[in-house]
């Protein structure tokens, strides 16, 4: 349908800037305008009340898929091979599109899984080449992912995702089992020949999220993110792939919590820094994202609060553009999920998806002056943390001199020092709360021997940045 185009505001006489102004001073009484109306990110960026214009910023209006706009990864972290594999069976058969498999052979932190044998039995019935299965090893990942590789011997063409990320385990854990230079080698020999077997296979995992976790802003985790992906594409470089596959076998992970807008601004600044990037490198590969829910967010109090968290945060990713999404479960917080916790999660996404239709419209925030201005704002804060990682030599050496612990140091402890209203918790808190349930394990019953990640030579230190919670202080008072 053809015609002229109405624009309805015509008919309003303009009202210009300082007319609004007046108003506002008069209503805030001799309150500071910025005290009164200007909040902060966590990263310290500033949200004014009012935006009439922005800059403008790259904008992906290519269409998404109208059914699977994003992959719908659901998360599996149970120490016992076999309910991991009930587990992601399940997820699979209800309506998730893929799996992240996150391996410790103790059993601690994931599926105790020490070689491929063990990763069979998690992945026993799941037809690989048709639902992609990503990992999270920390710096087992050449080791998994050689695993994956030769379960997926007769599937060439599987949309695998080794996920390799030596750097988020040196960072969260401080101490690296061997040089991290050496890490860093072996992920890239690893990818670079998997590469020549997996063409469709994600290699490295840049991520940024154990930034977020640790209580950092939104530019500290995309200026390690840009710098991992740096590193990572000049390491698969130097073991033998054209910067184009080294970049096309980069997928960059962020974060998402319950403040949506910036998480909509975060993934879209991410977009930009990845434009940057390649383009100083001389390629065009078009981005991949993979978003995961934030834990630091979650309360052990009044859990089922969470659940709306958790959808403010799936609605950040769909809207931000994110091309997978790991929505953790409501209980995350007290323990292992139960199977209605995990299908909460899988739901939440599910109606975001096909009952919300968020994947429809392209870079629906995109023209926003507010949108436009924070993702300006956050990528431009991030390139100037990544500049500051490269001057001191590359993410390794910033590690290594405390640089990035620093900032993220400062950025937290800001952070949890200012007041908050947390629902359910210091907010209306729930007198009659309902225990949210969560399944009961012996790691140790589960533990297998698995490979010793150290390489030769003297391991390598930082200052450890492990997990935050926000509400945590306010629920041990």
């Amino acid at each position: 349908m053809n015609g002229p185009i109405l624009s309805l505001a015509d008919d309003f006489p303009a009202a210009p800037r300082a007319e609004w102004l007046a108003l506002v001073e008069k209503t805030l009484k001799g309150r500071d305008f910025d005290e009164a109306l200007v909040s902060r990110t966590v990263g310290g960026l500033s949200v004014k009340p009012l935006y009439t214009e922005g800059p403008a910023n790259p904008r992906d209006l290519s269409p998404r898929d109208a059914d699977r706009p994003w992959d719908l990864r659901c998360v599996t972290a149970h120490p016992d091979p076999s309910q991991a594999n009930a587990e992601i069976l399940k997820d699979l058969e209800q309506g998730a599109a893929s799996v992240l498999v996150r391996i410790d052979p103790t059993g601690q932190n994931g599926v105790a899984v020490g070689d491929s044998e063990g990763l069979s039995r998690a992945l026993d019935g799941v037809l690989l080449d048709l639902a992609p299965v990503a990992l999270d090893a920390g710096f087992l990942g050449p080791r998994a992912a050689d695993w994956l590789a030769t379960l997926a011997k007769g599937a060439p063409n599987a949309p695998l995702a080794f996920h390799m990320d030596p750097f988020s385990a040196f960072i969260r854990t401080g101490v690296s089992p061997g040089p991290m230079e050496s890490h860093l080698v072996s992920a890239a020999t690893v990818g670079a020949r998997l590469a020549a077997i997996h063409p469709r296979a994600s290699l490295m995992l840049a991520s940024g999220t154990v930034i977020h976790e640790a209580g950092g802003g939104e530019a500290d985790e995309l200026a390690v993110m840009i710098a991992a992906a740096a590193a990572y594409a000049r390491a698969l470089v130097r073991a033998g792939l054209t910067m184009q596959q080294a970049f096309a076998g980069i997928t960059l992970g962020v974060s998402v919590d319950g403040e949506y807008f910036t998480g909509v601004a975060k993934l879209r600044a991410a977009v930009a820094l990845w434009a940057r990037l390649t383009a100083a490198c001389g390629v065009t590969v078009s981005p991949r994202i993979e978003a995961r829910s934030s834990h630091r967010m979650l309360t052990r109090k009044d859990p089922w609060t969470n659940l709306i968290r958790l959808t403010a945060a799936g609605f950040a990713a769909a809207v931000g553009g994110a091309d997978a999404l790991v929505l953790g479960a409501y209980s995350d917080a007290i323990g292992l999920p139960t199977a209605f916790a995990r299908r909460q999660a899988r739901n939440t996404q599910l109606v975001l998806m096909e009952e919300s239709h968020l994947g429809r419209v392209a870079d629906p925030a995109g023209g926003s002056a507010y949108i436009e201005t924070l993702t300006d704002q956050i990528a431009r804060a991030a390139w100037s943390g990544f500049q500051a990682i490269e001057a001191e030599g590359g993410l390794i050496e910033a590690l290594s001199k405390g640089v990035v612990a620093a900032a993220v140091t400062a950025t937290r402890d800001a952070w949890l020092a200012a007041p908050h209203r947390i629902l359910g918790v210091t907010a209306f808190p729930n007198a009659d709360e309902t225990p949210a349930e969560v399944l009961t394990v012996d790691p140790a019953a589960f533990a297998v021997t698995g490979p010793d990640p150290r390489l030769p030579g003297p391991g390598a230190t930082c200052p450890a940045l492990p997990p935050v919670r926000l509400a945590a202080a306010h629920e041990e008072a």
